[in-house]
């Protein structure tokens, strides 16, 4: 969808971030400018306030911008942009614009590469929103985002984005059966954000008929397909109400208005700093690497920091709102029913069962609906003088809560699983509660998952609420405490979420090549899967050029932070049917340090060639294309240079 959203005469880089090296980049951009240089270049791409998540292994930010391999990447790159004086830029669609670390990042980005950079500068919480709002920098025609996309297209992705990226993990596993119910999920879900927005959880709890006559109305109006949507869906709703037309109509207006309230403000600002920015232009590179792009960024900031500090907190008080709503589903429709139906003597669940499931996630709750309080009640008495530093120190000495949750959380899933399985009675509860509108279109361990993504949302607004915060106001301080409180607690968040997906990875790569040894070892990870050829040189004795090679079969080179795993692969097809299946079957596994590559030049008889040697093997290879060619052997050099260090650490 991002990519149907690029406008025409824009040229898409499509890369995948995993075994991908500098190098590589550099050559696939190089391929896709073909000799020209770039008016503008934008890098699309996930991270935050304070670091780009460029390629796997490489988070650029401040501490490693000035490391020869990475400097030498941005001093390449910008070397592929026309000129600051001829409009040449650079946009980085990732919130920089949000930290005063990330304005550091594009003011020694741009002293680098004698090129502008921009990125946004907004605080809307949410996956990828902040690139509808303010961006940071001088921008000459028009904002980044219409330079490079079709902004209605993009703007629809980004409303659901986040569902997207929940289900296409799934997908990607198993595409086959996932993929015709996976416009009914979109849809459905996006019906019930729909109507958790409009109507709020109180009106959707007390007017089940109004939110169901709404989602039949809507599934109608998908199936119909008609060229006047709000026309079908009221006549729709006005055959299915009972009420008189003045209630209809009063209704219809409070959701219009509903809506209108839902909409970002950020978007309706868009241009603010674009005007101001016109006729802004970069530093020079400078040997001493001297900040003064990033003065001028923060005298610019400094003029309306009050108005964005409050912004900010604004922003924290509703996004707050809308996690605590959420948590509250769990409690609202799963817990209390539970817990009623045991005091009634009709057990669902045993007592102890619905304590495993739910005791830590309503303990979450009650914390944050005490936070949301005293945010609340600051907001209430708001002024530029005011802070929230310290609630959330204090906050933030509470989160032992959190880490019960977290500590318990596969106990929880394999409880829900083994209930669901075992007690016929629960599983029916499920089926009734799980993805209705009343949960958002989510089910209890999709609800459950937003506790684990809140402590990204809380370090970016306390970052651009500190980007906004004057250097002698009292709240300051506090500010940098809270931050430094709740990035610990993420770090140790995110190695738990980092060591499960490496087990669960080599889990399944063991479990799909036969006779595989065990995989599992420490700080072991995948770095990336290349197919190829295996070939064998038909005489050796013969010139080098003339030399004749016939293939042996295909193999499979599964390269790891640690070993290169070789396998041979084959493919068998079902009758009467397309799909074919991809066997995998361990040949051999080499240390990296031991791994040696002998490249072989392209002739009449070879292309795209290279040898693989091992200590008591070799393996003529070759893949399909020249660029998987560079790419693989650019990434396996690399590992293997990481290795020895490593190994001699």
């Amino acid at each position: 969808m991002v990519l149907d959203s690029v406008k025409a005469g824009v040229v898409a880089v499509l890369y995948e971030p995993r075994g991908v090296t500098f190098e590589g980049l550099l050559h696939l951009l190089g391929r896709a400018l073909q000799g020209r240089k770039a008016q503008g270049l934008g890098i699309f791409s996930s991270g935050n306030s304070r670091e780009i998540d460029l390629l796997q292994g490489y988070k650029i930010c401040i501490k490693n911008l000035l490391w020869p391999e990475v400097r030498d990447f941005w001093e390449k790159l910008g070397s592929c942009v026309t000129t600051e004086e001829e409009g040449g830029h650079v946009d980085l669609f990732v919130p920089l614009g949000a930290s005063e670390t990330g304005i550091e990042v594009l003011s020694l980005l741009s002293q680098l590469t004698g090129t502008s950079f921009s990125a946004p500068a907004g605080v809307a919480t949410g996956s990828y929103q902040h690139i509808l709002s303010d961006w940071l920098g001088p921008h000459r025609d028009g904002t980044p985002l219409s330079n490079y996309f079709i902004e209605s297209k993009l703007q629809a992705w980004s409303s659901f984005t986040e569902f997207l990226e929940d289900t296409l993990k799934s997908v990607r596993k198993k595409l086959s059966p996932l993929f015709q119910n996976l416009q009914e999920s979109i849809g459905g879900r996006m019906i019930g954000q729909f109507m958790f927005d409009t109507l709020g959880m109180d009106s959707i709890l007390n007017n089940q008929g109004v939110a169901q006559a709404l989602a039949d109305g809507l599934m109608e109006l998908s199936k119909e397909g008609s060229d006047k949507p709000l026309e079908f869906l009221s006549y729709f709703l006005l055959k299915k109400s009972s009420k008189k037309n003045e209630d209809f109509e009063g209704d219809y207006v409070l959701t219009e208005r509903g809506l209108k309230e839902t909409q970002d403000p950020l978007m309706k600002e868009r241009s603010s700093i674009e005007d101001n920015s016109q006729d802004t232009k970069s530093s020079p590179r400078q040997s001493n690497l001297n900040m003064e792009a990033l003065t001028t960024l923060e005298r610019r900031l400094q003029m309306d920091s009050v108005e964005k500090r409050t912004r900010v907190v604004k922003e924290l008080v509703q996004s707050e709102r809308r996690y605590v709503q959420t948590l509250g589903i769990v409690r609202d429709v799963y817990a209390r029913p539970l817990r009623a139906a045991l005091s009634s003597n009709r057990a669902i669940l045993s007592a102890a069962n619905i304590h495993i499931i739910f005791s830590d996630t309503l303990h979450i709750l009650n914390l944050n609906r005490e936070f949301l309080d005293n945010l609340r009640d600051r907001l209430q008495e708001w002024s530029p003088a005011h802070c929230v530093g310290e609630i959330f120190i204090k906050f933030g000495s509470q989160l032992n809560v959190y880490t019960n949750f977290f500590n318990n959380y596969p106990v929880v899933l394999k409880t829900i699983e083994k209930c669901r399985e075992m007690a016929p009675a629960f599983r029916a509860f499920l089926k009734r509660h799980d993805r209705t509108i009343v949960t958002k279109m989510l089910s209890l361990p999709e609800l459950l998952l937003y506790p684990s993504r809140r402590f990204e949302e809380y370090i970016h607004l306390l970052y651009a609420l500190r980007l906004h915060t004057p250097a002698g106001h009292v709240d300051r301080g506090n500010l940098t405490t809270a931050i430094e409180q709740i990035k610990k607690y993420k770090d140790y968040i995110d190695q738990i979420k980092e060591n499960f997906k490496m087990r669960e990875q080599l889990s399944d790569i063991q479990t799909l090549i036969w006779g595989c040894p065990t995989l599992s070892e420490a700080n072991r990870y995948l770095i990336r899967i290349q197919d190829v050829v295996q070939l064998q040189c038909c005489e050796e004795k013969t010139e080098f050029y003339l030399r004749l090679y016939e293939q042996t079969q295909d193999l499979s080179l599964f390269l790891f932070s640690d070993v290169l795993l070789v396998t041979s692969r084959s493919t068998s097809h079902t009758p009467f049917e397309k799909t074919c299946k991809t066997t995998y079957r361990f040949s051999a596994s080499v240390a990296l340090p031991r791994v040696l590559i002998e490249d072989i030049p392209d002739s009449r008889y070879i292309k795209n060639a290279f040898v693989l040697r091992g200590l008591k093997r070799d393996w003529i290879c070759a893949t399909e294309s020249p660029d998987d060619k560079f790419l693989w052997l650019s990434v396996l050099q690399h590992a293997i240079r990481s290795s020895m260090k490593w190994t001699q650490c």
